[in-house]
């Protein structure tokens, strides 16, 4: 339970510094300034972050590619930026797949492109947290 905890915490920590960004910048803009803002909002908040970092992704315990995790925060939260008009379910299947290629239990998805910040939770699908 207490891991819960921590991983919550990070992920308020997180949402509040995409608020931030998204309150000052407004939507409109594209992904990669969004990406910048929130470096600096993340390094404010003394967060521990990668910045597209290039992860494998595995087939069959075979790598076959891979692809650049928008943030890597605390190295347990995956942060997945959009700038788009509205999420559709092909952007959360898209942060689910990264959670399951990445090994990773938490993620969060994070839309700057609407007039309001849009934010979804990502789980492990394998996660049995209820």
């Amino acid at each position: 339970m207490e891991k819960e905890k921590i991983e919550d915490e990070l992920t308020y920590r997180i949402i509040g510094c995409s608020m931030k960004v998204h309150g000052t910048l407004g939507n409109g803009f594209q992904e990669v300034i969004y990406q910048r803002a929130l470096a600096i909002e993340l390094e404010k908040a003394q967060l521990s972050f990668a910045r597209e970092l290039e992860m494998p992704i595995f087939y069959d315990m075979i790598e076959i590619g891979s692809r650049r995790v928008d943030f890597l925060v605390e190295n347990k939260v995956l942060v997945e930026l959009k700038a788009l008009v509205k999420l559709e379910d092909v952007h959360l299947a898209q942060g689910l797949n990264y959670l399951i290629a990445y090994k990773l239990d938490i993620g969060l998805l994070l839309n700057f492109g609407a007039k309001s910040l849009e934010v979804k939770r990502l789980r492990h699908p394998l996660n049995k947290r209820v």
